[in-house]
């Protein structure tokens, strides 16, 4: 237990558990693809190898827990503050995502997972500007495909829902007023863009924006290290403006991080309206 102690620390204290900055060297080291696979801290080379991406989705998936778990554990008719918080939140992602493009009924039928999609998003995005994580969890490419996938299962299971199995495929696959021989062409079509395509651009756009976030926000902050640290006093001044620049970013993933999440959940509403209505 005492060595699985140290080794942890060891690696959470490694120059790969922060952001890229200058190196020792007096030479300025940007931001690179080796910040998404870091060292293991421990199963390496096994199927259970945790690394410090792991660490960051456990991380937050405690933090999200546990706030729903405090601001719902005593729920009263006059809400704390707390519970105002959350209910706003809960209540923006059901009527202004869920109910808005699917409805009354369908809407709050497939709010819980709407909602869970949203937050579970946001939570991993958000960690990508919290000091000491420095990395949104969905950066690299296993959540975003895995909330892509969730997607796909839910909006097929609403479309066989709604209008049975081969009902679904049907109007999904075969489009009602094309003459017969355009099928051939068009049928393979819809397929890639309804199975295919819709889980990979949610996978793509999630992981392209959380990734070039990062890679952004490790270079502003590496070039203030190394102008402020490193470099001759005649550019000292410049890592003032660097560091001004670092924090509109910050304030900027903060808006990404919660505007890639809005999306996320708006389109898998889309795509379940658009399996749920027949014509």
């Amino acid at each position: 237990m005492s060595h699985l102690v140290s080794l942890l620390s060891a690696k959470i204290s490694s120059p790969a558990m922060a952001l890229p900055t200058a190196g020792g060297d007096g030479e300025f080291h940007a931001p690179g693809l080796t910040d998404f696979f870091p060292p293991a801290i421990f199963g390496e080379g096994t199927f259970y190898e945790f690394n410090r991406v792991m660490m960051i989705r456990v991380i937050a998936t405690i933090v999200l827990c546990g706030l729903f778990i405090l601001a719902t554990r005593n729920l009263k008719l006059i809400p704390t503050r707390g519970q105002s918080v959350l209910e706003l939140a809960v209540g923006f992602v059901r009527n202004n995502i869920s109910v808005e493009v699917l409805g009354e009924k369908n809407g709050r039928k497939w709010a819980p997972l709407i909602t869970l999609i949203f937050f579970a998003v946001l939570a991993m995005n958000i960690t990508g500007i919290v000091p000491g994580l420095n990395l949104a969890g969905s950066s690299v490419v296993g959540f975003p495909a895995v909330m892509a996938i969730i997607a796909l299962v839910a909006f097929i299971v609403a479309g066989v829902q709604a209008q049975g199995g081969l009902q679904y495929l049907k109007t999904t696959l075969f489009p009602p007023g094309v003459p017969w021989p355009i099928y051939f062409l068009l049928t393979p079509v819809e397929f890639l863009s309804a199975f295919i395509l819709r889980p990979a651009t949610l996978t793509i756009r999630l992981l392209a924006n959380m990734m070039s976030g990062h890679l952004l926000l490790g270079l502003c902050f590496a070039a203030t290290q190394f102008l402020l640290v490193n470099a001759t006093w005649s550019m000292k001044p410049l890592g003032i403006g660097t560091f001004a620049i670092s924090f509109a970013f910050v304030l900027f993933e903060i808006f990404v991080a919660a505007l890639q999440a809005y999306i996320f959940a708006l389109l898998t509403s889309v795509y379940i309206s658009l399996s749920v209505e027949a014509h």
